[in-house]
């Protein structure tokens, strides 16, 4: 550890328990451990419209706030000027996965050289609890007391369809696990995309749902390279329903190299 210090003087408000306090830490201990590798002015973080939003508050970076769904694309302009920039979005599964859904596919098509790390509480929580593009079909929301009433998404069959080279699943209440994906992503060269469930204490409370159903891929032997094994273990869970006999994997589904965006053009 170095002994970088990225806490700032603003005050946290997530609610008690949150699963954004998972993500902010395993984020600060990635961010430490690479710091000998990546000056720490290179860095460059931005954030949706959300509750994970206030997260640029409280990481003492080079931050930007971005409009609702847009964090992605301020980062690739970034980028395109400055290629020694190291740049990580924080977004919401509302916030990116809804109204910047166009940019997160385009991001990952274009392999632009960047990390998207989506904090997927499968809710609408700083609006009070409203369903997502990844709520399960029972999800009783303000806005929907008897249920959605259309299917989820599953973001990271999506992120595979959609070209991204690095493609990964991680648990806000795994945190050295979670350390790693975000290393391994920021070290990648293209598009990275993690999908980080995230619990909301207050309007959706999985944490134990999800220490009881998780399984790390690299303890299964899952290899990264194989793009159709890849596929294979995105459709393992059904995202439309939270059942008791559901396996969840996380880690690293998919990992390749291409020629980034930047080098492109």
């Amino acid at each position: 550890m170095s002994g970088v210090n990225l806490k700032t003087y603003a005050e946290n408000t997530w609610c008690p328990g949150c699963g954004n306090f998972g993500i902010l830490r395993a984020f600060e201990m990635a961010v430490e451990e690479l710091s000998s590798e990546i000056p720490l002015e290179n860095f460059v973080i931005a954030s949706g419209i959300g509750c994970h939003g206030k997260i640029v508050d409280y990481i003492n970076l080079n931050s930007f706030y971005s409009i609702h769904g847009r964090a992605l694309n301020n980062l690739e302009g970034m980028r395109l000027i400055n290629d020694k920039l190291v740049c990580v979005g924080f977004v919401g599964d509302g916030d990116i996965y809804a109204e910047g859904i166009s940019h997160l596919i385009f991001a990952a098509k274009r392999n632009a050289n960047l990390t998207a790390i989506v904090h997927d509480n499968r809710s609408y929580s700083l609006t009070t609890g409203q369903f997502t593009p990844t709520s399960p079909s029972h999800f009783k929301g303000k806005s929907t007391p008897e249920g959605p009433p259309e299917d989820p998404m599953n973001p990271v069959l999506l992120m595979l369809s959609a070209g991204a080279t690095f493609v990964a699943r991680g648990f806000a209440g795994d945190i050295p696990h979670l350390k790693e994906l975000i290393k391994a992503a920021i070290k990648h060269k293209g598009f990275s995309f993690i999908d980080v469930l995230q619990p909301c204490v207050t309007f959706y409370n999985t944490f134990a749902y999800y220490r009881k159903h998780c399984y790390k891929l690299e303890e299964a032997g899952h290899d990264p390279t194989d793009f159709n094994a890849a596929v294979e273990r995105a459709r393992e869970w059904d995202y439309s329903a939270d059942t008791e006999d559901a396996r969840i994997p996380i880690g690293i589904f998919y990992q390749v190299e291409k020629p980034t965006y930047e080098e492109r053009v």
